[in-house]
């Protein structure tokens, strides 16, 4: 289910429902680039273990309004909205790769009804102290970031036509798209109906631009608006040594940062395995906590 709330700002914010309808909601942040849209693997785990699932486009993508110069910590307040619209009392969340900062920024500044948060292959703060925070990442990933430094017309140039060889792929084809990106455990689940469904995500995300994207590399680049080691709520971060998205080394430093984390890294994991594999073990912790 799919539809559009409107911010107290008079922004719209599309939202995306999947899962349990009477279940322990959880709201998630997808990664960057992508879109809220549920994948139906995950859609199935949270109707078998009670979850209603909840996702978001971030603003400047989909279908929601762009919020130039947004910060990582803004997201708290749409959130916020979210959770006031759709009545939600306790719930908890999740993010991934870029939308792991975001769930990070609600374990710190959101209102008490949020009781867990579950971070997967987050990108720590950029230029932080005892991290080179681009060392292990793709080709890809140390060109677009090098964008980000020269400005937004430079940025733009890049993310075009990296949006435009994206969703002209076909699935079988995205793993040559994202070639310098992924290790062999990554390689082994980009394929069928989870990279239909990457695809799927990239269409409905950049359908409108690449504003979105934009926007996200900008947050991720200035301060975040909080602090990791104020975060009092349980936190539960997940990351992968073969991750050349974000570096297994962005993991260890949140790790030994975020008061009583609970830290599980794995040698077998890379980025995309832990969306692939590890949601029904990452539910049943925010499921203990709710």
């Amino acid at each position: 289910m799919a539809g559009t709330i409107q911010t107290r700002d008079n922004r719209t914010l599309a939202v995306h429902e999947a899962g349990d309808p009477s279940g322990f909601p959880v709201v998630f942040h997808h990664g960057t680039p992508a879109a809220g849209l549920p994948y139906e693997a995950h859609a199935a785990l949270a109707r078998e273990q009670g979850i209603r699932l909840i996702g978001y486009d971030r603003p400047g993508y989909g279908s929601s309004t762009r919020a130039k110069g947004r910060r990582v910590e803004d997201c708290v307040a749409d959130v916020t909205e979210i959770a006031d619209t759709l009545g939600l009392g306790a719930f908890a969340s999740w993010g991934i790769s870029g939308g792991g900062p975001h769930a990070l920024a609600c374990a710190a500044l959101c209102d008490d009804r949020l009781k867990a948060v579950a971070s997967l292959a987050a990108v720590a703060p950029y230029g932080a102290d005892g991290l080179d925070w681009l060392e292990g990442m793709g080709e890809e990933n140390h060109v677009e970031f090098g964008k980000v430094l020269e400005g937004e017309e430079a940025l733009r140039a890049y993310c075009e036509p990296a949006a435009e060889a994206m969703l002209s792929a076909k699935p079988e084809e995205l793993v040559q798209v994202l070639d310098s990106l992924l290790g062999p455990e990554d390689r082994s689940v980009l394929t069928g109906r989870f990279a239909e469904y990457m695809l799927e995500c990239d269409h409905q995300g950049l359908e409108h631009g690449v504003d979105g994207w934009i926007d996200d590399d900008f947050a991720f680049a200035e301060p975040w608006g909080f602090e990791v080691e104020d975060i009092s709520r349980p936190v539960l971060l997940l990351h992968g040594d073969d991750d050349r998205f974000v570096p297994v080394s962005h993991g260890h430093w949140l790790a030994a940062r975020i008061p009583g984390v609970e830290a599980r890294i794995d040698a077998a994991d890379g980025h995309l395995t832990l969306f692939e594999r590890r949601m029904h073990e990452v539910n049943a912790w925010l499921l203990s906590h709710s």
